[in-house]
């Protein structure tokens, strides 16, 4: 890697596996996970391809640590007219997971229905 391309970036993408298709419109917050607090280091909302707009974290601000990602997939599912329970199985989705390399690029899709979710550290 050249001097410039010293960090790595974190990105993310939504699929709707009810749907078959990119889940357009999911909000997303990054925390970083220090102890009993959390501080936010990033809000944004899915694009119309399901991704994140561009990386949650890149640059001096990625450090190796525990984080955590926050999808708003019931919010996210009203907004396409699915019919939830109240209140509804799945609300917020967290990911927490760690960065162990500050040059890697972490990309962390989630896949969902209102009943599951998966998600692997893709790339």
């Amino acid at each position: 890697m050249s001097s410039g391309d010293s960090h790595g970036r974190l990105t993310t993408h939504v699929l709707d596996t009810m749907a078959g298709r990119p889940a357009a419109g999911v909000a997303i917050a990054l925390r970083r996970a220090t102890g009993p607090t959390a501080t936010v280091l990033a809000q944004t909302v899915t694009d119309d391809d399901g991704r994140a707009p561009g990386p949650l974290l890149e640059g001096d601000a990625f450090e190796t640590g525990s984080y955590e990602l926050l999808f708003h997939v019931a919010d996210y599912f009203r907004a396409q007219g699915v019919s939830l329970s109240e209140p509804p199985f799945l609300d917020v989705v967290s990911i927490r997971f760690a960065i162990a390399d500050r040059t890697s690029h972490y990309h962390v899709p989630l896949l969902i229905s209102p009943y599951g979710y998966t998600t692997y550290r893709g790339s």
